[in-house]
């Protein structure tokens, strides 16, 4: 080879050589690498109610178990307020990168009918992720202050009483206060309903006999039936709770068309790399099938979550244009 070919030789290279430092990093998405850092830190879940109910029963344990899983910290926010608008407000400001997720529940498909200034669409917003538990709906009452042993005596006492008998929810356009307007549509009655900032202090205020009843998730309602400091008079199901046996459905004390399921689901901020999405999604799924969640779910008379983001997706879309019906036949508003 003479030097003339060898010159040429050296420069052609050095001239792959250089390309390709500029052409290799361009081939990984920014997404990709983002996803593959992650997670990088603390990771928070805004959680859009005061402490102390559905939402905190099982979000709070399904974040320990995926935070142990993933090796980083998962702090569950409380920042309650207007049936969980306001956090779901804050929750949709968040970064989409992987350090922000949302805890909602089937108030949030409601909210849209109810408040007609949202600053955030639901459907817009966020990333579904996976609904994490299903519980029905119980009439919950304190028995000190409704005396009645019996689903029939308590009818009796509210149309003996109308509109005397105050029933609590975690906030206005909440699964629980549709519930309430349900059942009032159907049953034919006059009862009054008391908002509160979250499924726990309406609870401790019916356990202190504040207020009379609630229609209350399972998952708040059961320890308290089973220790007798609430009575539960009717589910909002099709067939009895096994867990439950002794209590009848809706059907059976007249009201059959009262059937109310509140669940709860995960969600990412609109914008954070499927890849996290995906890996969130499987981390959850991976955490409900430990014999730990199982135990805390079936105690909490609830239905395992794990359905797919498209799956979960449909469900939301579903339930926004279910309850827009209930809210307009109801005639609910908030004052």
């Amino acid at each position: 080879m003479n030097k003339i070919t060898m010159k040429t030789s050296r420069r052609r290279a050095l001239e792959l050589g250089l390309a390709a430092a500029f052409v290799a990093p361009a081939i990984v998405p920014a997404g990709l690498v983002r996803a593959q850092a992650w997670p990088s830190g603390p990771i928070n879940w805004l959680n859009p109610f005061a402490a102390g109910g559905g939402v905190d029963v099982f979000g709070r344990p399904l974040a320990a178990q995926v935070g142990d899983q993933i090796g980083q910290n998962i702090v569950v926010d409380n920042k309650g307020g207007a049936g969980g608008t306001v956090g779901a407000s804050q929750a949709a400001k968040m970064k989409p990168d992987g350090s922000g997720f949302f805890l909602g529940a089937v108030h949030h498909t409601i909210a849209p009918s109810i408040y007609k200034n949202l600053d955030y669409d639901l459907e817009k917003a966020f990333e579904p992720i996976t609904m994490i538990a299903l519980v029905p709906q119980v009439i919950s009452i304190n028995p000190q202050r409704i005396p009645a042993k019996n689903y029939a005596e308590f009818y009796e006492y509210l149309k003996a009483n109308p509109a005397k008998v105050n029933y609590a929810s975690p906030g206005a356009g909440t699964a629980h206060h549709l519930a309430g307007e349900l059942y009032k549509l159907e049953a034919k009655v006059q009862i009054t309903h008391v908002p509160y900032r979250g499924a726990g202090p309406a609870m401790q205020d019916l356990l202190a006999g504040n207020v009379e009843m609630m229609f209350d998730g399972m998952g708040t309602s059961a320890q308290q039936i089973r220790g007798g400091k609430l009575l539960g008079l009717a589910v909002a199901t099709p067939q009895r709770l096994p867990e439950f046996p002794d209590i009848p459905t809706g059907a059976e004390v007249g009201v059959p068309n009262w059937i109310v399921s509140t669940w709860y689901g995960l969600w990412a901020i609109k914008g954070t790399p499927k890849a996290i999405v995906d890996r969130m999604y499987d981390e959850c799924v991976k955490a409900m099938k430990t014999e730990k969640l199982k135990a805390i779910w079936k105690d909490q008379v609830a239905l395992m979550g794990g359905e797919t983001p498209d799956a979960f997706a449909k469900r939301i879309h579903s339930e926004i244009e279910k309850w827009a019906k209930v809210v307009a036949t109801a005639g609910v508003k908030i004052d």
